[in-house]
């Protein structure tokens, strides 16, 4: 579903908002990729596949907007001083996209070191961290003579410094990795590895 209300340029101002609800599933495309190794767990199980899609993103939130102020004073100095600005701006969010968390080795124990993912959780079961970030330019014109005009820019992009952590995604948009966990065959206490928080590269210590 997507919603967008837009505004023409009136009165020195414009304006443009979009917003996607969304969900994608699919049983893992990225199998077919060629010269990409296969990642289904289970040949005899497939439809174990089906899950969140790595494009799949919930909700996703653009704004932009342009304002050329206009004003009118009765000294042409003033005229000169506050006008032909242009002030600008887009804002992006959106929830976060689904993660694979894998297992390095070969677990299961069918010769493909690519395939094996954390034991008790499905395909893309993770989700990833969120998205936001705002750009906004600030812009001068100076005319000089009727044929010359001096554009003096000021740009800004992610405006608030926020830090935006991504997944691995590939050229391809297909490969995705929540973190690789190793499989153990030793026990830390009462717990069998393996031992890790999801998303994280910690390896208990088993003294």
């Amino acid at each position: 579903m997507t919603i967008s209300l837009k505004r023409q340029m009136n009165h020195g101002m414009y304006f443009q908002v979009g917003y996607t609800l969304a969900k994608a599933m699919d049983d893992g495309p990225d199998a077919l990729v060629v010269g990409r190794p296969g990642n289904v767990q289970d040949a005899y199980a497939t439809s174990l596949e089906w899950g969140p899609s790595v494009t799949d993103q919930r909700n996703r939130f653009v704004a932009a907007w342009v304002v050329q102020p206009k004003f009118q004073f009765q000294q042409g100095t003033w005229n000169k001083l506050v006008n032909n600005w242009t002030a600008s701006s887009v804002l992006t969010a959106g929830s976060g996209r689904p993660v694979n968390a894998t297992m390095a080795g070969d677990p299961n124990g069918d010769g493909d070191i690519y395939n094996d993912r954390l034991p008790g959780y499905t395909r893309n079961a993770f989700l990833g961290p969120g998205y936001f970030s705002t750009d906004m330019r600030i812009t001068r014109s100076i005319r000089c003579g009727e044929r010359v005009v001096w554009n003096l820019m000021a740009e800004s992009f992610n405006l608030f410094n926020r830090t935006n952590s991504r997944v691995q995604i590939s050229d391809d948009g297909f490969y995705n990795s929540a973190g690789q966990f190793v499989a153990y065959t030793a026990t830390v206490g009462h717990k069998v590895l393996p031992w890790a928080i999801p998303g994280e590269f910690e390896v208990p210590d088993t003294d």
